[in-house]
């Protein structure tokens, strides 16, 4: 039986060669490790991955910062800022990363198959069309609802579940409706935006929805804003195709934030997701990853998030819960004050 979920990778990925830093390599290494394990490499289609053209990458950036990557690279690389590392690879590899993510859309909009997972480095959703920043280069999250719109579907909704705000694809549709954007992050952190104020402008103005969220909140606050918010925003705006910006380090082993999300935790939400894009959009869903760095926690919430898509029994998570400090009742006030904002 052929399967019906592709998955992107591809060793090139760790040409993006940032030593120490959080963002490394190893990510791509354990999470292979433990999916080779599991065999569930063996029932996914993969997908290769290409480099992303000019024109392809100008859907979402300025054609001067692309040329400014490029450069960089090329003269050997340095340090965008203290987060931020170009390489002498790095141009080519986030090209490929970018290549990869719409050779996986277009998978599942020429159905080849239903939906897809993109295990991908570096990161991209704080990528704004001018500036790199927060490990992001290229944001490929946000060139892959662009190349939506360019293949003729008229919404396309981005789901953001990082525990960082995706300032930069905010940035992308900010005025666009066509794309909705609802992203559940810890507020105030990194980068600075996010805010429930923060809803779109002009013709954009109310598919931008921020969930900004104290920090030790678990799975069941986590769900309950699914309910509450999530859902009801995506079967609201009924989309074509739903693009995922898996950021697995709201985790609560994840030591860059506060968070306190399981692996069941971020399961029940893929899970949300997965039923979501069944009934709204023939299941046409990509996933792809963005940030997570506890190597124990990335590689079993990325498990977790492909026997999802697959559709098959899932693993016990071996990690358990964390200890949240928030219940339910801690965001009532803040669902109240969404709901008003964005009339849910």
């Amino acid at each position: 039986m052929t399967s019906r979920t592709g998955f992107v990778y591809d060793p090139i990925f760790l040409e993006h060669e940032t030593g120490t830093h959080p963002e490394n390599g190893s990510r791509m290494t354990a999470t292979m490790a433990l999916l080779a394990e599991s065999r569930l490499l063996d029932r996914m289609q993969r997908i290769p991955v290409r480099p992303a053209s000019a024109d392809e990458l100008t859907l979402v950036h300025d054609s001067r910062y692309v040329e400014a990557v490029r450069h960089a690279a090329e003269a050997g690389g340095g340090w965008v800022d203290p987060d931020t590392l170009i390489t002498p690879r790095s141009y080519d590899v986030a090209a490929d990363v970018v290549g990869g993510t719409l050779n996986a859309l277009d998978a599942v909009f020429d159905g080849t198959v239903d939906n897809t997972f993109c295990l991908v480095r570096p990161p991209g959703h704080h990528a704004t069309p001018v500036q790199a920043m927060g490990f992001c280069l290229f944001n490929h999250v946000a060139i892959a609802a662009a190349h939506a719109r360019r293949r003729g579907l008229d919404r396309v909704a981005i789901v953001d579940i990082d525990v960082h705000h995706g300032n930069g694809t905010q940035d992308a549709f900010y005025t666009d409706p066509s794309v909705l954007y609802v992203s559940t992050h810890e507020y105030p952190f990194y980068p600075g935006t996010g805010s429930l104020e923060e809803t779109g402008k002009g013709a954009g103005g109310g598919a931008n929805i921020n969930i900004p969220l104290p920090p030790g909140c678990g799975d069941t606050v986590y769900r309950v804003l699914f309910d509450e918010i999530v859902l009801p925003a995506l079967h609201r705006f009924r989309p074509q195709a739903v693009v995922v910006s898996a950021g697995f380090d709201a985790h609560f082993a994840d030591e860059l934030a506060d968070e306190q999300l399981s692996v069941d935790g971020y399961g029940v939400l893929i899970g949300k997701l997965v039923e979501a894009a069944g009934e709204l959009c023939d299941g046409r869903l990509l996933v792809a990853l963005e940030g997570g760095y506890d190597l124990v926690a990335l590689p079993w919430c990325v498990r977790r998030t492909l026997e999802l898509l697959l559709g098959v029994d899932v693993t016990p998570d071996p990690l358990g819960a964390g200890v949240p400090s928030r219940s339910p009742a801690d965001v009532e006030a803040l669902i109240a004050q969404i709901r008003e904002v964005h009339g849910l």
